[in-house]
């Protein structure tokens, strides 16, 4: 559990932000005692707020000044700790330098990104260099993208353990109550704002396998389209555009091309948003798909977005309480093999999914990253859920209450 090089087994960096609390509440009630744990940010008085906030576990906890802009304040931070969970974001914004530094110090890191831009630059800049000093940089522990990553991971699992054959046509639709937060939207502006600062990288944010550690060996391409017109299936059920379904996908094909396609060379994976049926389902995809477009559109034109900033929450605020408690989130996941076999899979939790839920996600990633390092597979380097921790992370999140299924149809 230890490591007498170092002087702690975890920090907490953004403590003071909004998931930053609820990540450090979550752990001050579920890590086990002798974690040696910190809260980092910027604010020592912020910091000391924070703390007073939380259970009793923290009371104890030391507080560490650093700054996300400052290289050697990040540097500092890496040395001083096994493992790093960072909730400061835009992750392209701010992130960098404490991946770097983690990747020098052979610090394990985990992150909530949901940045494709921010995680192809963290994959070029810092994969070689963690490989070479066995440090786990985990990018998207949360909500995006943890239930889709794991999903895909037990159904190519089973598939195999089966001998049905590698993973063909994958489909997840997911369904959720929750509510959004500043630091997401926040996250949304800065990357349309790299878009329009180099129009160059549309075509890394349009590429289906924008984060494939070997572009050139990919298929050229089964993918679904990442958004769309609302579709109807067969029996009744219409979908729309899912607003994490252009990262979400890019995380699980990176997860099969680092297990060197371990899910199937025909592997096609897509993600939708599940809208219900008849004639009320068909509005409601028509309206998701539209808002979401439209949201887009909006945060594109300086005067619209400027009125969107007015009403939209503000950078370190989210829901409350009682609609993170109220919330929940479920993904139905159906797929069919090369040899013709069908399974589905089921990932659902209770909580706001982006907050609630995503505080347990994280939380037990941190603490896998932690206690079970001789259990996990053995990879270093720039990874996904799925490939950083596989079965251990299922383990900890259904003795968390959340559920992770695979049946065969």
């Amino acid at each position: 559990m230890t490591d007498s090089a170092r002087d702690l087994d975890l920090v907490v960096f953004g403590a003071t932000g909004f998931v930053g609390k609820l990540l450090a509440a979550y752990l001050a009630e579920h890590a086990p005692a002798g974690v040696r744990i910190a809260l980092a940010g910027r604010s020592r008085a912020r910091l000391e707020d924070a703390r007073a906030a939380l259970p009793a576990a923290a009371a104890g906890w030391p507080l560490i000044e650093a700054d996300a802009s400052d290289p050697a304040s990040m540097a500092e931070l890496a040395r001083g700790t096994r493992v790093v969970v960072t909730t400061v974001g835009p992750y392209a914004r701010y992130g960098m330098p404490l991946v770097e530094a983690c990747a020098a110090a052979g610090t394990h890191y985990a992150d909530l990104t949901g940045e494709v831009l921010f995680v192809r630059n963290a994959i070029d800049r810092v994969d070689d260099v963690a490989r070479g000093t066995g440090a786990r940089i985990v990018h998207a522990c949360g909500y995006d993208s943890i239930p889709s990553d794991l999903s895909a991971f037990l159904l190519a699992d089973q598939a195999r353990a089966d001998g049905a054959g590698g993973l063909r046509d994958v489909q997840l639709v997911a369904t959720l109550r929750g509510g959004f937060s500043g630091g997401t939207i926040d996250s949304m502006r800065a990357q349309i704002e790299a878009l329009k600062e180099d129009p160059s990288r549309r075509r890394v944010v349009s590429d289906p396998y924008a984060l494939s550690p070997d572009r050139a060996a990919e298929p050229e391409t089964r993918q679904p389209r990442d958004a769309g017109m609302p579709e109807r299936s067969s029996d009744g059920r219409w979908t729309a555009a899912f607003v994490m379904a252009s990262f979400n996908t890019r995380i699980v094909r990176r997860s099969n091309a680092l297990q060197d396609w371990a899910y199937g060379r025909e592997f096609s994976y897509g993600e939708a948003m599940g809208a219900g049926s008849g004639p009320r389902g068909a509005v409601t995809a028509a309206i998701v798909t539209a808002g979401l477009v439209g949201a887009v559109s909006a945060m594109s034109f300086g005067p619209t977005r400027g009125l969107l900033d007015r009403v939209l929450p503000a950078p370190g605020t989210g829901p409350s309480e009682e609609v993170r408690e109220k919330g929940w989130f479920r993904m139905d996941v159906e797929a069919t093999t090369e040899s013709g076999r069908r399974y589905t899979a089921v990932a659902a939790g209770k909580g706001d999914p982006g907050y609630a839920a995503t505080a347990v996600m994280l939380g037990e990633s941190a603490l896998a990253l932690v206690l079970d390092g001789d259990r996990l597979p053995d990879r270093a380097g720039s990874l996904t859920p799925a490939t950083a921790f596989g079965d251990v992370l299922v383990e900890r999140l259904r003795a968390a209450g959340h559920t992770y299924e695979v049946t065969a149809v």
